[in-house]
């Protein structure tokens, strides 16, 4: 399985449409700070399994700032970030992965790739795909049972 990971687009839907057709993932997640035109590209790919969560500039206080998804056997957490203080550390992250028993952290907020292991959970940013002069996003694959993640800036 190939996911996806998208996050503060703010307003730069081509630059995501652009990582979906370069990509052709099986899924697609969105990390925050851009939630009308997420929805927008769920609707240009509705077969595409899609999951978002709220980011700090979207003002969506009925929507849950995260969520916990299963991949196969794989806890995966989804948020944008700024709840858990990416700015100043991963430490909050950190102790909340080791509570979870999490194998994956998905988060944006800092605008800044980020690909870090830490115990049994991948940490994973994929920077800013609305970034005009270098936008990027994030590759998650799950096969067999072992999960990789990498950053990609989009040409």
């Amino acid at each position: 399985m190939k996911v996806l990971v998208l996050s503060d687009s703010h307003g730069n839907l081509t630059n995501m449409v652009r990582a979906v057709e370069a990509e052709s993932p099986h899924m697609i997640v969105h990390l925050g700070d851009g939630w009308r035109e997420a929805r927008q590209l769920h609707g240009q790919f509705p077969m595409l399994p899609f999951y978002q969560v709220p980011g700090n500039c979207d003002f969506r206080p009925s929507e849950p700032t995260e969520q916990l998804l299963f991949w196969e056997e794989k806890r995966v957490l989804i948020c944008h970030g700024h709840t858990y203080g990416v700015k100043q550390s991963l430490l909050r992250a950190g102790y909340a992965a080791e509570e979870e028993n999490l194998d994956l952290f998905l988060f944006g907020h800092t605008h800044q790739p980020l690909v870090d292991m830490r115990g049994k959970t991948l940490f994973l940013n994929p920077g800013s795909i609305g970034d005009h002069f270098r936008p990027f996003y994030g590759i998650i694959t799950l096969q067999n049972s072992h999960l990789d993640g990498h950053t990609v800036p989009l040409v």
